[in-house]
């Protein structure tokens, strides 16, 4: 018997502490099957996303956006529930050396006492290897708290830097955003010299999440704080006005336009490959190409001969759209047309500003 609780309990303690290294320590994709953290997280969005399903006609966006908050916190309780239930196994089976001798229920509560650093005094161990036991146990419990601290305020920090650039985005692309919302407004503001600059901001913006988002793919569930806004939203729509750019439109800089092309698909295709599934994207048809064509020489912009730019942007538009598409459909992001959606754009967004 004290054998099976002492395998036990170190299976437990192996299962926390290699699952907190992987989530919280180590900087990149950890995939494997011990693991708590990928089914906790994974298994509560799809039993969220079908509970939710069930009231098709209510908004879901602010239950949504708890849900990353509330997973992060489960994790902490699940991480420290596991090490108590380990240590209380391991106590259990070296019961001998404590006084009184406990039951399996005192000893979790003595594990419990020992991880959360509470020391009541009233279970006292006084052999070596339940003194050593008890010594890692409140190490361990100090150490994980104080891990997930400092990892939700790395969480916290790089979901405010991605989502400054996808709030001001609105101002130009709208809300939901639109890539012929984005370039016609630059156009009526006389800001069409600073697309490259803004090409080159987003590079940089697609950088910075690429690197926390595969470090820590918790952040992809952070939802914006904004209504119809998301950073996939906002990353769509720039890899759609770079595709307008490099195939449609005549003109202008486009190696600004490229760099920011090839960051964005490279953060798409990387974060996919996290366990994404393939799907079909929403389709695009020429009408609807035609249509941003009319509003983009509407609002000043020399185009390519629509016969020759068509299969040009399909061709620059397939190497992120289904990826980015099944992205959006598993976290339920808002506004997955990022050209724009076919009927809205057969009349502006909103008209220029009086002078």
């Amino acid at each position: 018997m004290e054998t099976i609780a002492f395998a036990a309990g170190s299976l437990l303690l192996a299962l926390a502490l290699w699952d907190l290294f992987e989530t919280v320590v180590v900087p990149r994709p950890t995939p494997g099957w011990f693991r708590i953290s990928p089914y906790l997280v994974r298994g509560s969005w799809r039993a969220l996303r079908a509970i939710l399903a069930a009231r098709p006609a209510r908004s879901h966006d602010t239950i949504l956006g708890l849900f990353a908050p509330a997973i992060t916190v489960a994790l902490l309780g699940t991480w420290l529930v596991t090490l108590i239930v380990g240590y209380g196994l391991i106590l259990f089976a070296l019961r001998d050396e404590l006084r009184p001798v406990p039951d399996l229920g005192s000893s979790l509560y003595f594990a419990a006492s020992s991880v959360l650093t509470l020391g009541f005094g009233d279970i006292v161990a006084v052999g070596a290897p339940s003194r050593i036991v008890i010594v890692v146990a409140a190490v361990t419990g100090l150490g994980t708290v104080a891990l997930v601290v400092t990892f939700l305020f790395s969480l916290y920090g790089s979901y405010q830097r991605r989502e400054i650039r996808v709030v001001a985005l609105q101002a130009a692309a709208g809300a939901p955003p639109s890539a012929v919302a984005l370039l016609e407004n630059y156009a009526q503001l006389g800001l069409v010299g600073r697309l490259p600059d803004l090409f080159l901001e987003w590079e940089q913006w697609a950088v910075e999440v690429l690197d926390s988002h595969i470090a820590f793919p918790l952040l992809g569930f952070f939802r914006s704080s904004h209504d119809n806004l998301s950073w996939i939203s906002a990353l769509g729509t720039l890899l759609d006005a770079a595709s307008l750019v490099l195939t449609t439109i005549t003109g202008m800089p486009r190696g600004e336009a490229m760099l920011a092309k090839r960051v964005g698909t490279h953060l798409v295709e990387d974060i996919f490959n996290l366990g994404f599934r393939s799907g079909l994207p929403t389709g695009l048809d020429r009408a609807a190409f035609d249509a941003a064509c009319d509003r983009l020489e509407d609002a000043g912009y020399a185009l390519v001969e629509r016969d020759a730019a068509w299969p040009r942007f399909e061709a620059a538009r397939a190497t992120y759209a289904e990826r980015l598409e099944a992205m959006a459909r598993y976290w339920a992001t808002p506004a997955s047309s990022w050209l724009g959606d076919p009927v809205a754009l057969r009349a502006p967004l909103h008209p220029a500003d009086d002078p």
